[in-house]
């Protein structure tokens, strides 16, 4: 196989995926939501890597977007660090 064939089939894929998702055909469920932020990340850290000024503004926009999608889980991973400090803290404090 050509190797320069890998990112055109990978496009080709993602823009299929959407469509069929678009016309009701929903393959992936909840996973189609986070591929565009993902996308927007992954071709702005191209446009940084080949020094184009505009693959800041795509990878900013992409992780905003995708923070904010990711908002519920980074909420519960937050609760649970906050409950295995307190733990933590109760196991170190001195019993008077």
């Amino acid at each position: 196989m050509n190797k320069n064939l890998g990112i055109p089939l990978i496009l080709i894929a993602i823009g299929a995926l959407i469509l069929m998702n678009k016309f009701g055909f929903n393959l992936l469920g909840p996973i189609m939501s986070y591929v565009i932020p993902i996308a927007m990340v992954a071709l702005g850290y191209l446009g940084i890597k080949n020094g184009n000024k505009l693959g800041w503004l795509l990878a900013g926009v992409g992780a905003i977007i995708l923070v904010g999608k990711l908002a519920g889980w980074l909420v519960i991973l937050l609760a649970i660090g906050l409950i295995v400090y307190g733990f933590s803290m109760l196991r170190k404090s001195p019993q008077t």
